[in-house]
């Protein structure tokens, strides 16, 4: 089964929750991000985890990243990996 990584990429967190190189590996059970983040990136993780690719320009891909709903604050990426 694969799983995915979650790495902080940028960090400017009003919480100070995160500081960039935090790594999340998300297999069944929800990683410790504050709700807001994994809101906005839960369809995201759920297709890659279920063996999906998400849309990147042309192509198809088994990553994403994206910036916290909170003015951009927190830039995070996804990626599949195989264990």
């Amino acid at each position: 089964m694969p799983k995915v990584k979650l790495t902080i990429v940028e960090s400017r967190c009003r919480d100070g929750l995160y500081k960039v190189g935090d790594e999340f590996i998300v297999d069944n059970t929800c990683p410790p991000i504050c709700h807001e983040l994994w809101h906005d990136i839960y369809p995201n993780v759920y297709v890659l985890l279920n063996g999906g690719q998400l849309d990147c320009g042309d192509e198809r891909v088994k990553y994403f990243s994206h910036r916290c709903g909170d003015q951009g604050r927190v830039l995070i990426k996804g990626e599949v990996i195989e264990e």
